[in-house]
């Protein structure tokens, strides 16, 4: 397992992340200490980097949207959410993506 993410007993995953708006293409970063990055070409105004964040991550494990909740750090880098539903081996991947 993984410092970044972690799995509860129901199966929910909650992840671990380092945002960096405004960047050019929506992308996985790889690991920035104990949290992995993830680039987000969206501004970090008016929700809009939250927004494309749930987005990118709910369309790279094929769920919906719904399946992904921001727990934490709406106006941080430093974000926490939380998925159901997904695999942990594609979530484990996104590290190396």
């Amino acid at each position: 397992m993984s410092d970044w993410f972690r799995q509860a007993a129901d199966g929910r995953i909650t992840l671990t992340l380092h945002i960096q708006p405004g960047a050019k293409k929506t992308e996985f970063a790889g690991l920035h200490g104990d949290a992995l990055k993830i680039r987000l070409a969206a501004p970090p105004v008016d929700g809009k980097a939250n927004e494309a964040l749930v987005k990118f991550i709910a369309e790279t494990l094929k769920l919906p949207k719904s399946a992904v909740n921001l727990k934490s750090g709406q106006t941080s880098r430093r974000k926490v959410l939380e998925v159901q539903g997904a695999e942990v081996g594609a979530i484990a991947a996104f590290a190396s993506a």
